[in-house]
């Protein structure tokens, strides 16, 4: 019996002077993951193949969003989903995990009697039409003639696989 109780004591001393030695890691900032569920603000810089920049945080606060809750793209979500606290890493998202591919049928040709008299249509320009459930459609002027508008109702990003460099900086 002493014997047991003198071998627990020497384990113990041992896990002891390993802990106070640094051999044994401590749970640090570091090593905290983001998980479903989680608030989390994190840095990001958005760009498409050719290197273009279509968006960041840099300058601005963190973005904030919960993981998993569908408040960002679906890569996006999953790329954040297991990173520690303070890292940073490129994630690439292809078209189907981002704005989903370019739809044909999203694009569509009005006559210009069709849209309010105010309004004096220029390619690039956005107008929002609210359907009747009230949900908000963002159609983007892509071509103007005389007697004709032709609106594009796809995000301006589908179709387009993205890079992103994220850096997470607190869990919430």
């Amino acid at each position: 019996m002493k014997q047991k109780i003198k071998t627990g004591l020497i384990i113990m001393v041992i896990a002891s002077v390993l802990a106070f030695s640094g051999c044994v890691e401590e749970e640090t900032e570091t090593q905290i993951m983001a998980k479903t569920g989680d608030t989390v603000k994190v840095h990001y810089t958005g760009t498409l193949d050719d290197g273009t920049e279509f968006d960041s945080s840099i300058g601005r606060d963190p973005l904030q969003f919960i993981i998993g809750a569908g408040q960002m793209i679906t890569g996006f979500d999953q790329g954040v989903n297991g990173m520690k606290l303070g890292e940073s890493k490129t994630v690439k998202i292809p078209a189907e995990q981002a704005y989903g591919p370019y739809r044909q049928d999203l694009v569509q040709v009005v006559n210009r009697t069709e849209l309010p008299e105010d309004i004096e249509p220029e390619v690039g320009q956005e107008l929002l039409n609210q359907k009747a459930d009230g949900q908000i459609i963002v159609f983007t002027v892509i071509n103007v003639s005389e007697s004709n508008v032709t609106l594009d109702a796809n995000h301006h990003l589908a179709g387009k696989d993205l890079t992103f460099e994220i850096e997470l900086v607190e869990i919430v």
